[in-house]
């Protein structure tokens, strides 16, 4: 399984190259909002999520995401991811509820996939 932490740019035919494992278009991804770096790649979000939070992610500042690398615009992240549930941090649904969160975590990708 080929998944990658980016934290420095990266281009968006990289970023497809990750998702051409799994789903072609789109690669799933997981975006550490604290440490402003994202892990791209696996069949799950969780896949990802295990990769950051091993690397030294804290678990509260990590949230799913799917981006479609050729699109451009708010087209290009899509805020849901099952690991996004999260009732104790306000957060009851696979979509990201805080527009703060989702602002943070389209400007990182922006910044490493630009």
């Amino acid at each position: 399984m080929n998944i990658k932490i980016v934290r420095e740019k990266i281009s968006r035919a990289e970023a497809k190259k990750i998702g051409k494992e799994f789903y072609g278009e789109m690669v799933k991804g997981v975006a550490d909002i604290e440490r402003e770096i994202v892990a791209l790649g696996g069949k799950w979000h969780m896949d990802a999520n295990t990769v950051l939070t091993a690397d030294g992610s804290n678990q509260s500042a990590v949230w799913g995401f799917n981006l479609y690398p050729d699109k451009d615009g708010e087209d290009r992240v899509e805020y849901v991811a099952l690991i996004n549930i999260r009732p104790a941090l306000g957060n009851r649904d696979m979509y990201i509820e805080d527009g703060a969160i989702r602002e943070k975590i389209f400007s990182i990708v922006n910044k490493l996939i630009p």
